[in-house]
């Protein structure tokens, strides 16, 4: 009887033992658990690495385009001395032929013509507010190194002007009228028409002659401007 009581009591002890030992194990694993956890929470990863990115863009964003030529005149200020004088005296002969109204900085220069900051010493470049006008004006004072350079820029512009002009009819003959004349170091493309409808009832080839005419006059204006 003795002995089985032993036996019983032996029992009773290892189940409890047993049931003691699991449950520390498990509270154990679960402590692991939280402190592996919580060392590194889920989401810092991913709010650093978007805060990362905001900063990213926004220094990216905030970065303005230049405004500066390769002869430190910041065009945001206006024209430089010498090309102002060079648009009064094309106004003078264009009148009211002259469309052009909005002032190319040298981060769109470079945009529309390929014509980087490196290219110039000065330049000039207007062109329409409203795209479906195309009369425009540049003036590039190139460096001695880059006048071919400019020149085949303005040329390749010219052609994809000419095979987008039939998007709008009252344009093609202003753009086939186009001139561009390399001046010493400066390279001059003109592309000027003004206001062509009453013109455009005697036919393109008349809209053409007349673009011709004007933009010759512009031309022989920088001409004598420049070389004087």
């Amino acid at each position: 009887m003795k002995k089985f009581i032993a036996y019983v009591c032996a029992g009773a002890m290892a189940v409890s033992l047993a049931a003691c030992g699991n449950t520390g194990d498990g509270q154990s694993s679960v402590a692991g658990s939280q402190t592996e956890s919580s060392s590194v929470p889920a989401d810092q990863t991913g709010s650093d690495s978007a805060s990362g990115s905001q900063t990213e863009s926004s220094s990216q964003g905030s970065e303005p385009g230049s405004a500066v030529g390769s002869g430190g005149h910041n065009y945001e200020e206006g024209w430089t001395e010498e090309m102002e004088g060079l648009k009064a005296a094309i106004l003078e002969v264009a009148g009211d032929n002259y469309f052009p109204d909005m002032a190319l900085l040298p981060d769109m220069l470079e945009v529309q013509f390929g014509i980087t900051a490196d290219m110039y010493e000065d330049y000039f470049a207007e062109m329409p507010m409203i795209s479906a006008n195309v009369d425009t004006l540049v003036i590039i004072k190139a460096t001695e190194d880059k006048v071919e350079e400019v020149e085949s820029a303005l040329e390749a512009y010219r052609d994809v002007q000419i095979n987008n002009a039939m998007q709008y009819p009252k344009n093609i003959g202003i753009v086939q009228g186009s001139r561009i004349q390399r001046i010493g170091n400066y390279v001059c493309f003109s592309q000027l028409g003004g206001d062509v409808m009453d013109i455009m009832e005697d036919g393109d080839d008349a809209v053409i002659l007349h673009c011709q005419e004007l933009n010759d006059l512009v031309i022989d204006t920088v001409r004598q401007n420049v070389e004087n």
